[in-house]
């Protein structure tokens, strides 16, 4: 009988769950997604390949689990972030600053790289709607401006800060590229209001 980790066996599965999630985050920051597949998370946990079984059916159902385990944590960073403002334009400062420092964190590569996957059209659907909800609170910030156009205009200010953020993912320094991308924003949101 495999040795438990943990109070209760429901403690010591969800210790192991969480520790091959963590692994295949990792993994995928640091290696790609064409580094990820069981065997390989299973050795960073120090797991055989049959044991990740029990917890994974595949790697498709891993990179899954992944997107549903990272995505809620930026979100709620994000959303946290933008609840310190006090009005709409400090709220969006804050959603900006926040997103591009998170694009500097091995996180920010595991869900970048989540993007690149192979996903089947299901997880892809998925990914579309957790990308709606992190984006949620910038779009709720820009509406309360009263700009024209709200939809559009966050639209574009995502486009500005996914440039941004390649930026970074290139080697462009966080601290040249956040004034840049604030100035940017506010030049333009001033034009329309």
């Amino acid at each position: 009988m495999p040795k438990i980790d943990a109070p209760t066996v429901a403690e010591h599965r969800s210790a192991r769950r969480a520790a091959l999630l963590a692994a295949a985050a990792d993994i995928l920051a640091t290696r790609g997604v064409d580094a990820m597949s069981l065997a390989t998370v299973g050795a960073a946990t120090g797991l055989a390949r049959s044991s990740v079984y029990q917890y994974f059916d595949s790697t498709p159902a891993l990179l899954a689990a992944v997107v549903e385990d990272e995505f809620p944590r930026a979100t709620e960073r994000l959303r946290s972030a933008v609840t310190e403002g006090v009005n709409p334009a400090e709220q969006i400062d804050a959603f900006v600053r926040t997103a591009l420092k998170m694009a500097t964190e091995p996180m920010h590569r595991s869900l970048y790289a989540l993007g690149n996957a192979g996903l089947p059209p299901v997880c892809r659907a998925r990914l579309v709607e957790l990308h709606d909800a992190m984006y949620a609170p910038l779009r709720a910030a820009i509406a309360d401006l009263h700009v024209p156009e709200p939809e559009l205009v966050s639209r574009l200010v995502l486009g500005l800060l996914g440039a941004a953020v390649q930026a970074i993912r290139s080697g462009a320094p966080l601290m040249r590229v956040q004034p840049q991308a604030l100035r940017l924003i506010h030049d333009g949101l001033a034009g329309l209001t």
